[in-house]
């Protein structure tokens, strides 16, 4: 049985990170989304919210589970069994970092591969960033993520935008 994770902050996760998720779950017998918990980061959404946005977005997905973890995905992928790493790439200009990401993990752990998903057209331009600034200046953001994850991105917006008044 081959054992995929898909390691990411995922803050939000966008329709991009689905149509990876979607293609991968296809080519392997049990993908686990990794959601990280990078203390660099100050997230939109706390870890446990993310982890609930993502298991509603992938409810139809039988082969998907999803799992939040800190410390190095190679780590994660060994203690959950997986032998493939998944990750996207949406421009040649992420190719070379996550190339070499892709060879560290390999020399830490020979035992794990990673499978790159180049993005659909339709999302090359997307990330997280992006959904979280448009949002943040009260743009429509659902062309960008599902709507259950657009409804919560306005709420924390709205909240933002009153604490700041």
């Amino acid at each position: 049985m081959t054992v995929a994770i898909y390691p990411g902050s995922f803050d939000p996760v966008t329709r991009g990170h689905l149509d990876i998720i979607q293609r991968a779950a296809k080519v392997v017998d049990k993908l686990i989304i990794g959601v990280l918990i990078n203390r660099a980061k100050d997230p939109l959404f706390t870890i446990e919210e993310r982890v609930e946005l993502i298991r509603e977005c992938v409810r139809d997905l039988p082969n998907v589970e999803v799992k939040s973890f800190t410390g190095l995905t190679v780590d994660f992928a060994r203690d959950n069994g997986a032998t493939v790493i998944i990750r996207g790439l949406r421009a040649v200009t992420d190719f070379e970092s996550e190339m070499q990401i892709a060879q560290t993990n390999h020399i830490i752990d020979p035992q794990v591969d990673t499978m790159f998903f180049t993005t659909s057209l339709e999302y090359a331009y997307l990330s997280s960033t992006i959904a979280k600034e448009a949002a943040f200046y009260g743009s429509d953001v659902s062309r960008f993520v599902p709507d259950l994850v657009a409804r919560r991105m306005k709420e924390k917006m709205d909240a933002l935008h009153r604490e700041e008044e």
